[in-house]
């Protein structure tokens, strides 16, 4: 199975003051909306700022990663088969629809797979190096 890490999820305090934070400091670009939040990107990898909860017990922090997968199933039991645990989601088929399922790692941190992606990310990235020679073909 190859894995790519592809999605970031922090909690923050103030969603729009983050965005702006890494709009001017680190050059992410919006993305769109999320439940509690938006989504942000560096052209690679999604970034969602998403509102902390203190009424249910969350803090600022990395709330969760994400992976996208070539075979969602497949994916699935390799994490189960190798002490990860289930944790919640399902699949949905629906091409146009980001969605991902939630595992915890043996040391029970959640991180998301999903075959689907999240908006502003890209499954493949391109070596420099290929980059630099395809644009010269």
């Amino acid at each position: 199975m190859v894995a790519r890490m592809r999605h970031i999820a922090l909690l923050v305090s103030d969603p729009e003051k983050s965005a702006e934070f890494y709009e001017k400091t680190l050059g992410f670009k919006r993305a769109g909306k999320a439940g509690r939040g938006l989504y942000m990107s560096d052209g690679t990898i999604n970034m969602a700022l998403l509102q902390v909860r203190p009424d249910k017990g969350e803090k600022t922090g990395l709330f969760h990663f994400g992976m996208w997968v070539d075979d969602l199933d497949q994916a699935g039991d390799e994490v189960t088969a190798g002490g990860g645990s289930y944790l919640m989601g399902r699949e949905d088929r629906n091409p146009d629809t980001f969605y991902e399922v939630k595992y915890r790692d043996p040391d029970g941190i959640v991180f998301d797979i999903t075959p689907t992606g999240w908006r502003g990310a890209v499954k493949e990235v391109v070596p420099a190096d290929e980059g630099s020679k395809q644009a010269a073909e």
